[in-house]
């Protein structure tokens, strides 16, 4: 299964979903595919919501084979840490899909860390999702240990 989450930010991101619903209606995609509509305008045909309760979008995050996401930190992050294979498509300013472009740093960043698939342009989806298929990508490490060991070690030095 395929899951698409856009966020919950106010901004509406309709190109991600108008592509993967063109995906699916083409062939491109045969994979089951739910989609996290957000407040975006466009409805797709495959099976959508807006919003997903907390419980409701972590089943979908567990259960998906592969995540497709707008480029938020915390989506991210959370699908790395389920190993997820993941395509991150960033939100851009000048369709009004967020304030700036820092997605697109953002997803840059996780691609050149192999920990995801940064897909910049949306028209580059279908060619993302195939690549993402067929990749491994870096585990999830934590840093945590590594910081409270120092951050202890500083503590005690004072």
């Amino acid at each position: 299964m395929i899951f698409v989450t856009v966020g919950s930010q106010k901004f509406p991101f309709d190109r991600l979903i108008r592509k993967v619903d063109q995906m699916v209606r083409e062939g491109m995609i045969e994979d089951e595919v739910f989609i996290q509509t957000g407040t975006s305008q466009y409805i797709p045909a495959c099976p959508h919501q807006a919003f997903c309760g907390r419980e409701h979008f972590a089943k979908l995050m567990e259960t998906c084979d592969i995540l497709i996401t707008h480029g938020g930190a915390g989506t991210m992050v959370d699908a790395v840490k389920l190993g997820k294979k993941a395509v991150a498509v960033p939100r851009l300013a000048r369709y009004g899909e967020h304030v700036d472009d820092h997605q697109m740093e953002l997803t840059a960043r996780f691609h050149g860390l192999n920990l995801l698939c940064a897909c910049p342009d949306v028209e580059q989806l279908p060619e993302a999702l195939l690549s993402v298929r067929g990749r491994s990508f870096a585990p999830f490490r934590s840093n945590t240990e590594t910081f409270l060991t120092s951050l202890e070690g500083y503590i005690r030095s004072l």
